[in-house]
């Protein structure tokens, strides 16, 4: 579960390191409790970059579009089982939803084949 002001790690070899949501675009809010906007694995978020490495190709005074791959609360499968990660992670993407590094770091939901992100898919090393 994925909120504003988390703090990812970025999976991909754009540069960046670390980033922190801005704003939720996907997700939903539950009637009745906070309504605060959460968002899932193969949702995307908005974040700016904060930690990065001297010779990244990217702005990092700008704000980026990503999507969620790992999140450290579990996620439910249609079958009853859960999944979840050590640590939350995003890679980012471009407007169309392809990614903007050439590689995927580390193991990838399922669930992002669902929500049409195949190109991080197949970049990916391992898909859980």
């Amino acid at each position: 579960m994925i909120q504003q002001e988390t703090i990812m790690d970025i999976a991909d070899n754009t540069g960046a390191k670390t980033a922190l949501v801005v704003k939720v675009l996907g997700g939903s809010t539950a009637r009745g409790q906070y309504t605060r906007r959460t968002a899932a694995v193969g949702d995307v978020v908005t974040v700016t970059i904060k930690k990065s490495l001297p010779n990244m190709n990217l702005d990092d005074k700008k704000v980026h579009r990503a999507v969620i791959i790992r999140t450290a609360y579990p996620t439910r499968r249609l079958d009853g089982s859960y999944v979840r990660f050590d640590r939350n992670a995003a890679v980012l993407i471009d407007e169309k939803g392809n990614p903007l590094g050439t590689r995927i770091f580390g193991a990838v939901a399922r669930e992002l084949r669902e929500k049409n992100f195949m190109k991080i898919i197949s970049l990916a090393s391992e898909v859980v």
